[in-house]
């Protein structure tokens, strides 16, 4: 028994001091265990969170299509069914608001007899975090970053683009721009003050921030409005990454004086032609956007 205590509470320091986010539910997926780093990674201390499940509004994990994994096709609830682990990646809902990209990686927890019993879900953050940080020392430092959304600004979006014609007319290599405003900005801030519109704002750019491919970059255009360099795609691979980020925004929100505000944002996606020029392809991805618009906004328009 001593040996045991001894083991129990070593096994709880490790568990504690792991990079990894942990948590373990019972069968019912009641959350029983709730280490450091699935708080410093989801933001929900553990005090927060044991006792209630994990479907109860807290991580809500959905997918790269924006369909909630926590109602419909859990990997957790399926490995404590049958037993078998799963790997996967998904994006869960930070405390603040906004999505993040994280792997997991779902075991099943079994008695002496054999018996499934709950289930841990181990989570790692699987955005670029060491290179963004680098990032965005250099962009601090060559004034070329926005301090609000913590994204590019205007003119280092600019500059990028001028790099990636280069590459283009050089190599021949695709790429595209999103641009996306967010919806209903102007009624947020009448509504709420500004501090709300500045949190939009910040929730926004960290789903894009947290959720982008390590070779496409974000930045802040002004006011409400983003722009996404999208590299090495076609149309079609375009359109589906633009609605990706659409939905994950979309299953973003933020609370105000107990209100949840949910967030949507209108996408024109411009895939680059031959004779364009840096100011074309902007011009053209805006007048997509405000199709969006007149169409009833939260929908992606492309050429």
């Amino acid at each position: 028994m001593i040996l045991e205590s001894v083991i129990n509470i070593n096994c709880r320091d490790i568990l504690d001091n792991l990079p990894y986010g942990i948590y373990f539910t019972d069968i019912k997926r009641k959350i029983i265990y709730w280490n450091n780093a699935a708080e410093r990674i989801t933001g929900f201390r553990a005090k927060d969170v044991i006792g209630s499940h994990c479907f109860d509004n807290i991580l809500t994990h959905i997918d790269e299509e924006g369909r909630n994994l926590c109602k419909q096709i859990c990997p957790l609830a399926q490995t404590i069914s049958d037993g078998i682990s799963r790997k996967g990646e998904v994006f869960l809902h930070h405390k603040d608001g906004h999505r993040a990209s994280v792997k997991i990686h779902t075991v099943p927890l079994k008695d002496i007899n054999g018996n499934t019993v709950g289930a841990a879900e181990i989570f790692s953050d699987n955005s670029e975090f060491t290179s963004i940080e680098t990032k965005i020392k250099e962009l601090e430092k060559i004034a070329f970053f926005d301090k609000l959304s913590k994204l590019p600004n205007r003119e280092h979006i600019e500059s990028e683009l001028d790099l990636i014609f280069q590459e283009f007319k050089r190599y021949g290599q695709s790429f595209g721009v999103l641009f996306l405003d967010i919806d209903h900005f102007k009624r947020f801030n009448d509504t709420y003050g500004h501090d709300a519109g500045d949190l939009i704002l910040k929730t926004v750019a960290r789903t894009l921030r947290s959720s982008s491919r390590p070779f496409d970059i974000f930045g802040r255009w002004g006011g409400e409005e983003f722009v996404g360099i999208i590299k090495n795609v076609d149309r079609q691979e375009l359109k589906k990454i633009g609605n990706r980020y659409r939905k994950l925004i979309e299953k973003s929100s933020i609370t105000i004086e107990n209100n949840r505000i949910s967030i949507t944002v209108s996408i024109g996606a411009s895939l680059v032609k031959n004779d364009d020029s840096k100011n074309s392809i902007i011009k053209r991805a805006d007048q997509l956007m405000y199709e969006c618009k007149q169409k009833g906004r939260n929908c992606l328009a492309s050429d």
